[in-house]
């Protein structure tokens, strides 16, 4: 008999139901046995629509079934730091959507209860598990397009007509830079290997929004005199891509982060031999992420990218915020 990986679902957001729930009942490993709402007829529709046993009323509750393996946190953004503490104690392993908190302080506090609680954390930065990531990194080292001079990243979208959404509440963690410009910080450090040595961001604050960053661009240094450029945005036409420049070439990627498993996610390598483009299969990232994490969890490998991974990425988020309300450049080296 298949070993299963048992999943709990603490929240019906879009993101669990539209993508992340399809992507673990299509993984190899995961299974999804149960959803929480506050709301238990929430629960129970949302537990039909996705063909999921057990539906309640309370997040507790899930916390409390034994016949769980981890969970995965959806909920808004100033809930992440609460539960996934709530989810350790109950002895869950944690699958928590991006960004991990509020601040590196709450991402500290998270990743130690894991810890000590003896379970795995992840946050849930599903882009990093599709296979064309580890092609990139390998071109990258095979120094095919050089030494790599910067980085730059887009990620926009229109939302700003959605009405009540928490994304426009600044206490709960709403912003364009919490939302999506955690993913260029993400992939900056992750393929250069290294932390930043300094941020200087700058946003466009609505008040229709709740004084949220509807906007926001940045410049995050680091050693050696590369950096990343980035902006990302909730009030602009859509786009996500990304772009490594080298001494030799370049390696563009059109939808650096959203992939599915209907669309082409290939990518460009441009050199002076002319501009290559690389097939990337067809797959489900959601499902790639759930799979590394039941692997982790059982030993058969390990953690591709550490817990501590998110403590890094809230450190340089965190910086981009202040910056953007102070207006100032942040030294990330003391």
């Amino acid at each position: 008999m298949k070993q299963e990986f048992r999943w709990g679902i603490v929240g019906c957001a879009g993101i669990a139901v539209g993508a992340c729930i399809p992507g673990i009942q299509q993984s190899e490993t995961g299974k999804v046995v149960a959803i929480a709402s506050r709301r238990l007829e929430k629960a129970k529709e949302t537990a039909e629509q996705a063909g999921i046993g057990k539906a309640y009323g309370s997040y507790e509750e899930l916390l409390a079934d034994p016949e769980l393996d981890a969970v995965y946190i959806p909920l808004p953004n100033h809930l992440h730091k609460e539960w996934t503490i709530k989810a350790a104690r109950a002895g869950k392993h944690v699958l928590c959507e991006k960004p991990a908190a509020l601040n590196e302080q709450e991402a500290e506090e998270m990743v130690q209860a894991c810890k000590e609680a003896g379970v795995f954390f992840a946050e849930a930065f599903m882009y990093r598990y599709h296979p064309r990531y580890d092609r990139i990194k390998e071109i990258i080292r095979s120094g095919e397009i050089g030494e790599i001079r910067g980085i730059h990243s887009t990620f926009t979208f229109n939302s700003s007509g959605a009405g009540e959404n928490v994304r426009f509440h600044r206490e709960m963690g709403g912003g364009s830079l919490y939302d999506v410009g955690c993913y260029p910080i993400s992939v900056a450090r992750y393929l250069l290997d290294k932390e930043p040595e300094a941020v200087t961001a700058h946003a466009f604050f609505s008040p229709q929004h709740g004084d949220v960053d509807m906007m926001a661009s940045g410049l995050i240094e680091f050693a050696g005199g590369t950096a990343l450029t980035f902006d990302c945005g909730m009030w602009a036409a859509s786009r996500n891509t990304l772009e490594v420049l080298g001494t030799l070439g370049r390696i563009e990627v059109p939808s650096a982060y959203v992939s599915r498993p209907d669309m082409d996610s290939n990518f460009f390598v441009i050199t002076q031999e002319g501009r290559r483009e690389e097939e990337a299969p067809k797959v489900n990232q959601y499902s790639l992420q759930a799979d590394e994490f039941a692997r982790t969890v059982w030993g058969e490998k390990d953690a591709k990218f550490a817990p501590a991974d998110a403590i890094a990425n809230m450190r340089v988020l965190e910086a981009c915020l202040r910056s953007c309300r102070e207006r100032v450049r942040i030294d990330l080296t003391s």
